[in-house]
């Protein structure tokens, strides 16, 4: 009788325990916050989820918000393991245009003046020095990221605009142009780049230790250089990875747009990518990190971009969202509002 009787007690509280830890899975919120967004447009949006076929593609403000969150994502790939080192990097939207100037100018007319393909490498390259120079000063000469990032993203951007005279480049080679506007297997080819960098990294930081090298830093950095860590080597190597991610949505952004627009180009992409990493649950003391709730964050906030220019909302008021949300997560992530919420409770 009593064997039955704690047996009948447990089974609640272990089925309570199961509900509170799924509850409790950190892509719980950021799911749930884009599932809401998806509701609200499903409402007020007429024809939202509407998709559609023309020429073998497939067309649909799902389609359009996926494409265009496409470089979002890169940058917030980057980003991800930049933060997870208590680190931060406010030069990405700089290495956006600086990349897409590069990329712009050396493609050229419909006839470019070099390959494509080295065009592409150089413009990658050129992302590639500029994560080794953020990296060089974060661990090499142990600035604070958020100036030794501040000096590149001033001088990145001012050394693409030196570069087009402050003019926007026209491009005109058509296979250019498939990059960030083609399509293949009826969907943006821009998304297969994405899941092609996000599968690399999954893999990098799942299937070798260095997943847990970068929480190590994250969480203690001189203990993690006192048990052996190369931690300047792989500070200076998340920084270069979160470049080389800016130069890829660089370049998808150039060949969608059809131009290098050096002065407004990754434009404040970089506290985008900023805000869709914390809203996808990265810590920003460093160590917890999250690359599918990083990407769940870009969809995040495009889907709120496209939402308030769907209802004809002032873009202006984009702004002043992203800011309160920023604020919250912030907030949220604050362990002494942590405690004032435990007291009162």
């Amino acid at each position: 009788m009593n064997a039955r009787v704690t047996e009948a007690a447990v089974k609640p509280t272990a089925q309570e325990g199961k509900r509170t830890t799924w509850l409790q899975h950190p892509l719980v919120r950021p799911i749930g916050a884009l599932v809401a967004l998806l509701l609200v447009d499903a409402f007020l949006v007429p024809g939202f989820f509407h998709l559609e076929v023309k020429e073998g593609h497939l067309y649909g403000a799902i389609i359009d918000i996926l494409n265009r969150a496409a470089p979002l994502m890169l940058a917030a790939l980057g980003m991800t393991l930049v933060i997870a080192t208590r680190g931060i990097d406010i030069s990405v939207g700089a290495v956006v245009a600086l990349s897409g100037t590069v990329s712009a100018m050396l493609i050229g007319g419909s006839t470019p003046s070099t390959p494509m393909a080295l065009a592409l490498a150089a413009s990658l390259g050129v992302a590639l020095l500029c994560g080794l120079w953020n990296g060089v000063l974060v661990a090499g000469i142990k600035l604070q990221p958020i100036v030794a990032t501040l000096i590149l993203m001033v001088a990145g951007r001012g050394l693409a605009q030196l570069l087009t005279d402050g003019q926007i480049v026209t491009v005109y080679y058509e296979p250019f142009f498939f990059l960030g506007g083609g399509y293949l297997a009826g969907l943006p080819f821009s998304l297969f780049v994405v899941a092609a960098v996000f599968a690399v990294t999954l893999l990098l930081v799942k299937k070798t230790a260095l997943g847990l090298f970068i929480q190590a830093v994250g969480i203690n950095p001189v203990a993690a250089r006192l048990a052996g860590l190369r931690t300047a080597t792989l500070i200076t190597f998340v920084y270069v990875f979160c470049s080389a991610c800016a130069g890829l949505a660089g370049m998808l952004i150039t060949s969608n747009i059809k131009s290098a627009d050096a002065n407004n180009a990754g434009l404040l992409l970089e506290l985008d990518a900023i805000l869709a990493v914390t809203l996808g649950g990265t810590s920003l003391a460093g160590g917890k990190f999250s690359l599918v709730g990083s990407m769940i964050g870009a969809l995040i906030i495009q889907t709120l971009t496209s939402t308030i220019y769907s209802l004809g909302v002032p873009p202006e008021v984009n702004m002043v969202v992203k800011s309160i949300v920023v604020f919250a997560v912030c907030i949220s992530q604050s362990s002494e509002f942590k405690t004032i919420l435990r007291r009162s409770a």
